[in-house]
């Protein structure tokens, strides 16, 4: 479906854009591929690697509408990968945060319909699931957005959907390039947060290919879940350093135990499929019924239980030492 289309990833010179951009060119033919991001240097860096004639290269940031207005031109899918998400940097900059995560949210939309975009996936994250910390707290807000986006548009074409999962192994910030290079420093021990800790596990190209996938499953007012493994942190050291001791450091500003990607206030809205949940809207779009409980490509869910959670700390699958080490070598 995105043979000769026109692809828009914000926040494109990041971990996700840069591997959605390589599986983009290595499996269809784009008409164009936007990397739409603030850091000249990223851009300038991916352009060494990505030089197709089909990438094209947009210095700009979502709070400014205007930009992504012109960026948006003759777009037919875009995907917001923009955000600010580094958990302690947010909450002792929260202003910044609310512009890029809310504001830019509301940009988006508004860029998107202006230009009738026909597909818009935001990027969500486990943390906007019950969430303690303001990054969780604005992806959330985010998340209401986009699905309220849905009753936006009128007659026009454009259609919003979100994806929600965990960690992504290796991904720049997260734990796994910290205890690398610690490792390769000659560090004795590892940081560990709690020894309790848990998280969902997730590879960079297995996120790439559910958004793939979610493209095509869209009705428009999802929140797609894939069903992924969790681990527990102290396994994750195992994995990296197996003789290091581990150090508990206490839990970080904003951090929770578990992370949570349904919860179960939400049990009523979600329905299960074969590899995935979705979360239907709360709310109802005007002069519009849609069967969430079959989806474009004629896969059918059905309701969870009642209280139902997905749950990092209680998933029925959990990696071992030796599952951590296989899913990172094939990351």
């Amino acid at each position: 479906m995105f043979d000769n289309k026109s692809i828009l990833i914000t926040g494109g010179t990041g971990s996700f854009g840069h591997k959605y951009t390589k599986t983009l060119l290595e499996r269809y033919k784009p008409k164009r591929i936007i990397i739409l991001s603030r850091d000249e240097l990223k851009q300038y860096e991916m352009q060494q690697i990505f030089n197709d004639s089909c990438m094209r290269y947009f210095i700009g940031d979502v709070r400014d509408v205007d930009r992504l207005k012109q960026a948006f031109k003759d777009v037919d899918y875009v995907i917001h990968a923009a955000a600010m998400k580094q958990v302690p940097a947010a909450e002792y900059n929260p202003m910044e945060c609310i512009k890029t995560n809310i504001n830019g949210a509301e940009n988006v939309i508004r860029a998107a319909i202006s230009n009738n975009v026909e597909k818009v996936i935001a990027l969500s994250t486990d943390k906007a699931a019950s969430p303690i910390n303001l990054y969780g707290a604005t992806k959330l807000a985010s998340d209401k957005l986009f699905t309220a986006a849905n009753n936006m548009v009128g007659n026009a074409r454009t259609r919003f959907a979100a994806v929600r999962y965990g960690n992504v192994v290796g991904s720049r910030g997260s734990v796994v390039p910290l205890f690398k290079k610690l490792i390769a420093q000659g560090a004795t021990e590892l940081p560990i947060t709690h020894p309790d800790m848990t998280r969902f596990w997730i590879t960079l190209q297995e996120g790439v290919d559910f958004v793939l996938k979610n493209f095509e499953r869209m009705q428009g007012g999802e929140i797609f879940i894939p069903k992924i493994p969790s681990i527990k942190i102290t396994d994750l050291a195992k994995a990296y350093g197996p003789e290091l001791e581990q150090k508990i450091i206490g839990i970080r500003p904003g951090e929770k135990m578990h992370e949570i990607m349904a919860p179960e206030d939400d049990s009523h809205h979600n329905i299960e499929f074969d590899d995935h949940f979705v979360i239907t809207p709360s709310i109802k779009f005007f002069g519009e019924e849609i069967n969430y409980y079959r989806n474009r490509l004629n896969e059918n869910g059905k309701l969870v239980e009642p209280g139902f959670e997905y749950h990092s700390g209680s998933n029925p699958e959990f990696l071992s030492v030796e599952q951590i080490i296989e899913l990172d070598a094939k990351a």
